[in-house]
């Protein structure tokens, strides 16, 4: 590293422009990237089942949605009230993208109930569409568009809204926090620095490595399935570490110049100090990042792609662009000064009294802090977790206010449906044989508690006996009656048939669990395998699914992060007290998380529902967070250790990292939560919770974690921190002798 240090100074231009040409590959990323979709193929119960209804009944699978058209004084059954709802769609039927439209006036006559209201102000339709999902979502707004009427009010809802709704606010969510977080991060640093040049050139260190994390994601798009969420978590990661790793190159940088090494000098000695530092600091960075790796087939998968990507854009920047910037400059960094407190001379700064302070009591002050922490952590022990649905989304979206409608006035259409997949091992649906296996189902499903009917294309009529059915379904197809024809079209397919069994009970609630696993519980049926999906389904097994591979990501995780730690502090002791440390922090995040989103608490002022967590919020909270603290403590300890290896006494050591990286740790810390708690200003509830962990996380980290457990810690194992067997150590400097830190 101190080699590249003195290569970028002497090749300053050509690293620039380098350097440049990884932007302008950014900006051709986020020109010509795909289009981030949400889409989970993992293995459970429920998504196999899934695929078999996708791969033979299409139409299941394809793009609508419903509109619910109310008003306040006309009711279903008077012409006035027809013909605005006639001709408040009118546009759609001429919509080439539109395939179907479904009105309670050209349903069949066993349909047309069921999109009526309760109170016959209301009615449903239902806009089938020829164009895929894809483009659905991406044209919903103006086909949307085309539906106006000047006395009737019209909602929409259904996965298509939902879709774009999701889209359009995590798109101003993430514009928000840009336009709060960017401001106050050029503050900070100015703050810091107490320079404007040293601030501008941070912070655009820090866009450059969001510039690129982005366009990375989009053309990642273009070759795996990319969420919707990760270009929020590349821009929640990307502009926090890239700006903390700026950083600590500047003042590194600033810091050698002030102690009279030329320019060329002060570069190779920062790029082997603090340049070697945020390498293992990426690195740990990106392990945490990994751990999302091990949820194959979830939207983490590529949150965890892109957030390590924009970890590597970031070390990739603060090693070339911002060095050759340096050199370009040089003394001129510490150009537009701003008339702020400078900090004290070396030695009588207050973290160096703060540290020598706690070193003196260093039990009593870690068994309250470190109480505190437990006591802060304890709401986790309540932890529920349970799909997101369109509670995440807030009371303005229509698609929220669609589905909350639907379910408030059209019970016999809003309630939770339970899918049954039957797999026939021999023949189609229809022979005797398959036809009596289906009927036997159906009769039990429908006994069980809690199902309020079965629909299927065994129980269309349910006056009709088994024979009746298997004599029935001898018939040509189109013989049958309309009834029939339209079930078996929707619900049966070459070698499966589908079961739909309606209940009351909300989707993620405890008796619709109990209801599912009843289901599965149940005694199998011959010459076929069944399958449970649906709403409920999927959130059973995407909980159990992410605890069950939580344990190896975990592991995988921590004992990679404790091998990095160990090549770069040459120490078997401060690894895993860093981990220990680290887990402290994540500690008092999720314990914050449950008592704030879970519990409730301040949902009012932050303008949430409350409800169970989304499992993958948890893990991704955990590997972000884990990444983001290991980063201070790899400086932290970093100047520790080299204050160690130059004077050997333990004491001096931790006071002298400690006064050198607590401001600075401090001022990142600051940066960081600003950058995250702009992020809780986000109207989605999953980007809402992250931004607070992290912020949560950071701060506790920054100020409990590191100012008080650390030292008190490392005081207490005194030399101990040091040790490492002989084949670990490197060569060590010969050490100047100082008097022990008070």
């Amino acid at each position: 590293m101190r080699r590249w240090g003195h290569f970028v100074y002497r090749r300053r231009k050509a690293v620039l422009a380098v350097s440049l040409g990884f932007f302008v590959l950014s900006i051709v990323g986020l020109l010509t990237g795909g289009q981030p979709i949400n889409a989970g193929n993992y293995d459970v119960e429920s998504v196999h089942a899934a695929n078999l209804e996708a791969a033979q009944l299409p139409s299941t699978t394809g793009s609508s949605f419903t509109l619910i058209l109310s008003s306040s004084q006309a009711t279903f059954g008077q012409p006035t009230f027809e013909t605005a709802v006639n001709s408040a769609v009118a546009p759609l039927r001429n919509d080439s993208r539109v395939s179907a439209l479904t009105t309670p006036y050209t349903a069949s006559a066993a349909a047309a109930p069921l999109l009526v209201s309760t109170d016959k102000h209301s009615v449903l339709v239902q806009v089938g569409m020829r164009i895929d999902f894809s483009q659905a979502r991406s044209q919903y707004g103006q086909i949307r568009g085309e539906v106006r009427s000047s006395s009737l009010s019209i909602t929409a809802t259904g996965d298509v809204p939902l879709a774009y709704d999701f889209d359009t606010y995590l798109a101003d969510d993430l514009r928000r926090s840009e336009v709060v977080s960017l401001p106050l991060a050029l503050i900070l640093l100015v703050i810091v620095f107490t320079t404007g040049i040293a601030a501008l050139l941070c912070l655009g260190v820090g866009v450059f490595a969001v510039l690129g994390g982005v366009g990375a994601a989009l053309a990642l798009a273009h070759a795996i399935n990319v969420s919707t969420y990760a270009v929020n978590v590349v821009t929640l990661v990307g502009l926090g570490i890239a700006i903390d790793y700026s950083l600590f190159i500047v003042t590194r940088f600033r810091e050698e110049l002030a102690s009279g090494s030329s320019v060329e000098d002060a570069l190779a000695t920062t790029m082997a100090t603090a340049g070697r530092a945020i390498m293992f600091s990426g690195l740990t960075v990106a392990i945490g990042l990994s751990g999302l790796l091990f949820y194959t087939g979830t939207a983490l998968v590529s949150m965890g792609v892109a957030g390590a990507i924009v970890v590597a854009i970031s070390v990739l920047y603060a090693v070339t662009l911002l060095p050759s910037m340096l050199a370009i400059l040089g003394t001129r960094i510490n150009s537009i000064r701003v008339p702020i407190m400078q900090p004290k001379p070396f030695g009588e700064g207050a973290w160096h009294r703060l540290a020598t302070w706690v070193m003196r009591r260093p039990w009593t002050v870690l068994i309250p802090t470190v109480a505190i922490l437990l006591i802060a952590g304890s709401p986790f022990l309540d932890l529920r977790l349970a799909n997101s649905d369109v509670n995440q989304l807030p009371t303005s979206a229509e698609a929220r206010k669609g589905a909350d409608l639907l379910q408030a006035q059209f019970p016999q259409v809003g309630q939770n449906t339970i899918v049954v997949v039957v797999n026939f091992q021999h023949g189609r649906p229809t022979t005797a044989a398959n036809i009596a296996t289906a009927y036997q189902l159906a009769q039990r499903l429908a006994a069980l508690k809690g199902v309020t009917g079965v629909r299927s294309y065994v129980s269309v009529d349910p006056t009709l006996t088994l024979s009746s059915y298997q004599s029935l379904y001898l018939q040509p197809k189109g013989s049958l009656p309309s009834a029939m024809q339209s079930v078996l079209t929707n619900l049966t397919g070459s070698s499966i048939a589908v079961l739909d069994v309606a209940n009351p009970y909300f989707v993620t609630s405890d008796q619709a669990h109990a209801l599912v696993r009843d289901i599965r519980a149940s005694d199998g049926v011959s010459g076929a395998t069944v399958q449970v999906t649906g709403d409920t389904a999927f959130d059973i097994d995407l909980v159990n699914y992410m605890i069950d591979h939580t344990p190896l990501a975990i592991g995988f995780v921590l004992i990679t992060t404790l091998v990095v730690l160990t090549v770069l502090l040459r120490s078997l002791v401060l690894p895993f007290k860093a981990v220990i440390m680290n887990a402290l922090s994540l500690s008092a995040a999720f314990g914050a998380l449950v008592w704030v989103f879970d519990q409730g608490h301040l949902s009012s002022i932050l303008g949430f529902t409350a409800g169970p967590l989304d499992p993958t919020i948890p893990v991704l909270l955990f590997c972000v967070v884990f990444g983001l603290s290991m980063d201070y403590e790899v400086f932290l300890l970093t100047r520790m250790q080299e204050a160690w290896i130059r004077t050997g006494d333990n004491r001096t050591a931790v006071a002298d990292g400690l006064e050198r990286s607590g401001r600075l740790v401090t001022g990142a810390a600051a940066i960081m939560a600003c950058v995250f708690l702009a992020f809780a200003l986000a109207s989605v509830v999953t980007i809402k919770s992250i931004g607070v962990g992290m912020a949560v996380a950071v701060i506790v980290d920054a100020t409990l974690v590191r100012a008080l457990v650390v030292p008190a810690v490392m005081r207490l194992l005194g030399d101990a921190n040091w040790w490492a067997p002989r084949w670990l150590r490197r060569p060590q400097p010969e050490r100047h002798e100082v008097a022990p830190a008070a």
